[in-house]
């Protein structure tokens, strides 16, 4: 039977009949390569495979539950983002921008992971001797790690089992090459093969494989979308350049809650985990400047308080300039229209910029009120209270909606020495009778009564 090729870009995973110089789905030129389907052999082999899926078949009961065992790194705020270790037999894949990180901190729990266990190291970017020399840097000296610099998959499939090592590092998935693939290392159709042997040697074997993945000039992982479903943790790794802190962030975990999040700070002697990192973002803060307030964002199980600055000035230009730092951009000019239709102060004519500090990103609703208070504080040049906290998602309307977590959000304030928080109105009557007496808290239905309450 004839056996039809198809063409996936490279950039996108689009795939076609027939080839295109120009991608029909991203618009990128010459990314389409020819990808010829494996397919199956009809007859014995087929149907002995028949048999054994069905016997294989197990009532959900029978099956064992009992908890998976997890391996420690050594790294709190790693395992944290993990779940609470790694899962034996995981696939898991760690991605970011160059020079960020990713490399560093797969070496340094392998200094931990190598008092008990053999960790295998596979490098197609570093040479052995490359990979020893930055060991030395970060103090790795553990004599339970082995380095293979090796880009074949198949030779290194029967080195893993071979060895049989208790963990497996393969940096990177982009740099790996199937010899019967003709396509070259790092297109779809080499990433995607390449990670579905690692994935059955991590299920067959039950070892944990970590993957450092590369990303594209957009920020996704590069390769098919269909990485991403395959493994079963994806972990990425965040930071700023300007920024010597970085925010590994976990987006797909089968073994643990998404969304959570580990706050490591660059050294010399490599990333080292910060504990309270709500305290090092508000190191240094102004007192008795306007334009500043402190934001309370969740992440995962983990409230984080942040300052938010922003800085309201007469524009030079016909048209205002608008700059957001660490807050989304089109979110924020939806803000200034309601402050200005719905609360009366008006942004005409002015330039608005706006910055969270630290290099933290915030995505939820909730930090809304503490940026609409950060820029009508700059804008009328009156003083935030410094020692009062804002948090509540705006609507449309002008209205001051819910939050969830509103009494964990409180708790970390008051830890932090906070004594005035500003909540939604329907948030109060959810609170216990403790937080009321020890925080004063001031419930508010619209950004005007919000922004009378923190300034002094």
């Amino acid at each position: 039977m004839a056996v039809k090729s198809v063409y996936i870009c490279s950039n996108c995973g689009y795939e076609s009949a027939k080839w295109y110089g120009k991608c029909p789905s991203c618009s990128e030129w010459n990314t389409m390569e020819e990808h010829i389907p494996s397919v199956q052999t009809k007859g014995k082999s087929s149907s002995f495979s028949a048999r054994a899926a069905v016997a294989s078949v197990k009532k959900l009961s029978e099956i064992n539950s009992d908890i998976e065992k997890r391996i420690l790194t050594g790294v709190n705020e790693f395992d944290r983002v993990l779940g609470g270790g790694i899962v034996e037999g995981s696939l898991i894949l760690l991605s970011g921008d160059p020079g960020i990180g990713k490399s560093t901190i797969l070496l340094q729990i392998c200094e931990y992971l190598g008092k008990s266990k053999t960790v295998l190291y596979i490098s197609g970017e570093e040479s052995a001797r490359q990979i020893k020399l930055r060991a030395n840097r970060l103090g790795v000296t553990t004599e339970n790690l082995y380095v293979l610099a090796q880009t074949d998959v198949l030779s290194i499939v029967e080195t893993i089992k071979v060895e049989k090592p208790d963990v497996v590092i393969i940096d990177s998935i982009q740099t790996m090459v199937i010899d019967g693939i003709s396509s070259t290392a790092g297109s779809v159709t080499q990433v995607r093969e390449s990670t579905n042997l690692f994935m059955h040697l991590a299920k067959d074997l039950g070892i944990p494989v970590f993957i450092v993945g590369h990303v594209n000039k957009d920020g996704a992982i590069a390769g098919p979308k269909v990485l991403e479903h395959i493994v079963d943790t994806v972990l990425y790794f965040e930071g700023e350049r300007n920024y010597s802190y970085r925010i590994l962030r976990s987006v797909k975990n089968r073994f643990g809650s998404t969304n959570e999040i580990g706050v490591f700070e660059m050294t010399q002697r490599g990333l080292q985990e910060v504990e309270n990192p709500s305290l090092l973002m508000l190191s240094g803060r102004p007192k008795n400047t306007s334009g500043t307030c402190v934001a309370c964002t969740m992440e995962g199980s983990r409230p984080i308080l942040a300052e938010v600055q922003g800085l309201v000035t007469a524009s030079g230009f016909g048209t205002p300039r608008r700059m957001s730092t660490g807050f989304d951009y089109n979110r924020m000019s939806m803000l200034i229209a309601v402050l200005e239709k719905r609360a009366g102060y008006f942004f005409n004519g002015m330039d608005t910029y706006l910055n969270v500090v630290g290099g933290l990103r915030l995505y939820e609703p909730a930090a809304d009120l503490s940026v609409a208070m950060a820029l009508i504080s700059s804008l009328k040049d009156s003083v935030v209270n410094e020692n009062t906290l804002a948090f509540g998602e705006i609507g449309l309307a002008g209205e001051i909606r819910a939050v969830n977590n509103c009494e964990l959000r409180i708790s970390e304030a008051m830890r932090l020495g906070f004594t005035k928080c500003v909540i939604p109105f329907h948030n109060y009557k959810s609170l216990s009778k403790e937080i009321k007496v020890n925080m004063d808290i001031v419930p508010v239905r619209n950004i005007r009564a919000a922004f009378d309450a923190v300034t002094e």
